[in-house]
C-alpha cells in the first residue's frame, strides 16, 4: 500500500485488525516505513504522541528522584559476553559492526540492543562507597533489536525507549524501586492512555535476560489481544558481579551492589491505537493527542470569513488555557475534514458556521459517545461564553469515559477457566485465568497448541491453588496467572 494514498476509507477494524492497523498508521500520517527493513520514520503526528509521554513520564520519573544520563550507541561485544544470560537473551536479535573508518576492528562493537552492560561498566568506575548510593538515573535513546517481522511502533528494527538504570546497597531497597517503577507506568497508562493495566511478575520463561525478576504491566486490545507496555527488573547482583559494581558499607565490608532496570517505549503509541480504536479510524484519549479539539468553520465569502475570525479568536482562548487546538482553514468541504480528523481521532470536534455566529454558540461533537437516530455523534450547543471553560471539562469526561470502556472490555473478556477446551476458547478472544505448573516446557507446549503465553502473575490476584491448565501437575504460583495472545 502506498503511504502517498489519501482515500480515508479503511478496513473495518473488526474484519481486520491487522489490515486496520497499517492503514490507520498510514493514513492518520503517524509513521512510515523506513528505507531500510523493519525501520520506521515516525510523522510529526505521531512524533507529538512521542514528546506528550516523554513529559509525563520524565516528570514522574523526576518526582521519584531520578535524573537524566546518556550512555553510548556502541558496546564492545565482550560486554556483552559477561553476563551469559543476557548475551545469550539478545544474542538473535544483535546488530554488529565489524568493520569501521575503512578497516576491520579490532574488536566487533554491538550496536545499543539495550544498556545494561555499558551502563555496569560506568556504575563499577562511580561507585566506591555506601555514600554513593542509590544511583537512580535514566536515559531517552534508541536501540536496535534485528526483529524478523516488523510492524511499526510494536516491533521495529529501530525504536525510541527510555531507560532506567539503578544501583542499591540490598535486595529491599532494589525491589522497592522496581514496583515503584511499574506502578509509575501502570499509573502513566490509566491517567494519560487512559489504558487500564493488569499489573504482575513474569514466568522465569518470560523474564528479561539476566534479570531475576521480572514485571510487568499488560493491556488488553480491542481484539482481545494482550499487549506488554512496560517492564521493571530486578537484576539482582547479576550485573554488578559480571561489571565488579562494588561499594564498600558502614562496616568498611565491600559489598556487590543491587541493581534495576526499566522502559517504556513507542509500543505504548501502538498501544494507544490499538486499545481504542474503531472501525472509522483512531481514538484519541485526550491526553495523548497531539489535538484535542478541532473547530472547523463553515461558509463562504463574508459569512466564512465571519466564521474563521471568531474561530481563530476561540482557539486563542483556548491555547491560553493550555488546550491543543487547531483550526482547520483548508480549502476543503466540511464533510471531507470532519471524517479526516475522525480517522486521526481527535477528541472534541467544534463547527462554527454564520448561524452559529448569529445565535452566538458552537456546536460540539466527541470522537465517540453518544449517538443520533441517524448514527451520528450528537452534537451539543455551547455558548460562546461557556465555550473555553467548558473544553477542559468535557476533555476529562471524554478520557474517563474511554477508561471505563476499556476496562469493562478487558472485563467482559476475561474469564477463569480449569478446562483444557474452555482455556483454548478464551484465549482466542480474551484472557484466560488458570493454574500454572510454571515449567517453561509446559508454557512452550501451550503457546504451541494455542499462540497463547503467560502474560503474568497478577500483583493484585487472589490466592488459590490448583492443577495445571495443561498438565495437571500442581500450580506454582498460588494464584492464577493470565494467559493470552499478544502482539
Amino acid at each position: 500500500m502506498s503511504s502517498k494514498k489519501k482515500d480515508l476509507g479503511v478496513t473495518p477494524l473488526s474484519e481486520d485488525v491487522s489490515a486496520w492497523y497499517n492503514e490507520i498508521v498510514f493514513k492518520a500520517e503517524l509513521a512510515d516505513r523506513g528505507p531500510a527493513k523493519g525501520t520506521m520514520v515516525i510523522r510529526p503526528y505521531g512524533y507529538t504522541m512521542w514528546e506528550i509521554l516523554q513529559r509525563e513520564l520524565d516528570q514522574r520519573f523526576k518526582d521519584t528522584g531520578h535524573v537524566n544520563a546518556y550512555f553510548p550507541l556502541f558496546i564492545p561485544e565482550s560486554y556483552l559476553h559477561r553476563e551469559a544470560d543476557h548475551v545469550e537473551g539478545f544474542s538473535p536479535e544483535l546488530a554488529v559492526v565489524t568493520h569501521a573508518g575503512g578497516k576491520e576492528l579490532d574488536e566487533p562493537l554491538v550496536v545499543r540492543p539495550t544498556s545494561e552492560t555499558v551502563i555496569g561498566e560506568m556504575y563499577s568506575r562511580w561507585i566506591s562507597s555506601y555514600r554513593d548510593l542509590p544511583v537512580l538515573i535514566n536515559a531517552w535513546n534508541n536501540v536496535v533489536r534485528w526483529e524478523l517481522r516488523p510492524r511499526i511502533f510494536l516491533r521495529t528494527t529501530e525504536f525510541l525507549w527510555q531507560e532506567g538504570h539503578t544501583a542499591h546497597a540490598n535486595e529491599a531497597d532494589a525491589m522497592a524501586e522496581t514496583l515503584q517503577m511499574l506502578d509509575v507506568y501502570a499509573e502513566f497508562a490509566s491517567t494519560v492512555a487512559a489504558i487500564p493495566m493488569v499489573e504482575g511478575e513474569k514466568t522465569p520463561g518470560e523474564r528479561f535476560a539476566g534479570a531475576v525478576r521480572t514485571y510487568t504491566i499488560e493491556g488488553m486490545m480491542r481484539d482481545g489481544k494482550a499487549l506488554q507496555s512496560g517492564t521493571s527488573h530486578y537484576l539482582g547482583t547479576n550485573f554488578a558481579k559480571a561489571f565488579d559494581i562494588t561499594y564498600t558499607d558502614e562496616n568498611n565490608a565491600v559489598q556487590p551492589v543491587h541493581t534495576t532496570s526499566w522502559g517504556m517505549s513507542t509500543r505504548m503509541i501502538g498501544a494507544v491505537i490499538l486499545a481504542h480504536g474503531d472501525d472509522q479510524g483512531l481514538v484519541l484519549p485526550p491526553r495523548m493527542a497531539p489535538i484535542q479539539i478541532v473547530i472547523i468553520p463553515i461558509g463562504r465569502d463574508e459569512g466564512g470569513a465571519a466564521a474563521l475570525d471568531k474561530a481563530e479568536e476561540l482557539a486563542n482562548e483556548l491555547k491560553a488555557a493550555g488546550v491543543r487546538v487547531h483550526v482547520d482553514s483548508r480549502d476543503a468541504s466540511p464533510g471531507f475534514k470532519f471524517n479526516d480528523w475522525e480517522l486521526k481521532g481527535v477528541p472534541l470536534r467544534a463547527e462554527l458556521g454564520p448561524r452559529d455566529l448569529e445565535a452566538g454558540h458552537v456546536l460540539v461533537a466527541h470522537r465517540v459517545g453518544e449517538l443520533d437516530d441517524k448514527g451520528r455523534p450528537v452534537k451539543e450547543q455551547i455558548p460562546f461564553a461557556e465555550f473555553v471553560e467548558r473544553v477542559p471539562t468535557m476533555l476529562d469526561a471524554y478520557h474517563q469515559f474511554l477508561l471505563d470502556r476499556a476496562d469493562a472490555f478487558r472485563e467482559e473478556n476475561t474469564s477463569v477457566v480449569d478446562e483444557w477446551g474452555a482455556f483454548a476458547d478464551q484465549v482466542s478472544t480474551g484472557f484466560a485465568l488458570a493454574f500454572h505448573c510454571g515449567r517453561p516446557e509446559c508454557e512452550d507446549d501451550i503457546k504451541a497448541e494455542t499462540s497463547a503465553t503467560p502474560r503474568c502473575i497478577p500483583t493484585h490476584g487472589e490466592d488459590a491453588d490448583g492443577t495445571c491448565i495443561r498438565c495437571d501437575t500442581p500450580s506454582a504460583y498460588g494464584k492464577r496467572i493470565i494467559f493470552g495472545r499478544a502482539y
